[in-house]
């Protein structure tokens, strides 16, 4: 078994209804388009909550600061590879480095979207990934996109221009998933948004999709009671490691 999980920031579940290859990756999937971030709903402490699978209190990081955690909490990296893992990052936002401590991960691949733009760094990650999951034995592979959150910022939620960019991403994970196809699949997303932000406690920010595709999901099932905690338990029992004692999310499988 391996895991992929891609992450695009910022993507509401009702972006996905006019993208053919999300429809069609959702029909293979196990879904929960009613899935729960944290508060506050801000990218480094959603991802940060996502691979420790405990509330921003707990890690410690409320901003897009990274802080060090006082009680440590070990993150799904940590725990992959005290088992004998193989885990990699492609991630174009450089402040997702701290997601993971030193000697966890096996490959790692970071171009900026600030500098190249968000839209080129999406395209970038994704051949990277693609070339390196295809040539290296990886175990947990981990994919970020971040440009439907920086057009949102640019342009607003769910306006046209963040749709497009939505789209392109769902290209991306097409390209990667059709790429790798010995790879059990999830995508999720770390918050959603309204107007041209998020951080708060309206829905728009709140609600995030998580998709899970492989063996032991049922095509178009739903997945009910899902949470952005729930992930890194997920990801860790499909690769057979026992999660973190610390760990305050759920497996969904």
């Amino acid at each position: 078994m391996k895991v992929l999980l891609i992450l695009v920031d910022g993507m509401r579940p009702e972006s996905l209804e006019g993208v053919p290859e999300a429809q069609e990756m959702m029909g293979k999937s196990a879904c929960a388009l009613d899935a729960v971030t944290v508060m506050p709903s801000v990218t480094l402490p959603c991802h940060m909550s996502l691979f420790h699978s405990v509330d921003p209190g707990r890690h410690g990081t409320t901003t897009n600061t990274y802080a060090p955690q006082v009680r440590p909490v070990n993150g799904l990296c940590e725990v992959l590879v005290r088992a004998g893992k193989k885990c990699a990052f492609f991630y174009n936002w450089e402040p997702l480095r701290d997601l993971s401590r030193p000697g966890s991960l096996a490959f790692s691949y970071f171009c900026s979207g600030d500098y190249l733009g968000y839209g080129p760094a999406n395209e970038k990650v994704t051949r990277a990934a693609i070339a390196c999951l295809k040539e290296e034995d990886v175990d947990f592979a981990f994919l970020y996109l971040g440009n439907v959150d920086d057009t949102g910022h640019r342009y607003g939620w769910m306006g046209q221009e963040y749709l497009d960019a939505v789209g392109k991403s769902w290209k991306n994970i097409a390209e990667i998933t059709a790429a790798l196809p010995g790879y059990t699949v999830a995508v999720t997303a770390d918050h959603g948004g309204h107007e041209r932000s998020h951080g708060t406690d309206l829905p728009e920010d709140l609600t995030i999709p998580i998709l899970f595709r492989g063996d032991g999901f049922m095509p178009g099932s739903k997945i009910e009671g899902a949470g952005i905690l729930d992930i890194a338990p997920t990801v860790a029992r499909l690769l057979g490691v026992a999660p973190d004692r610390e760990w305050e999310g759920k497996s969904l499988v």
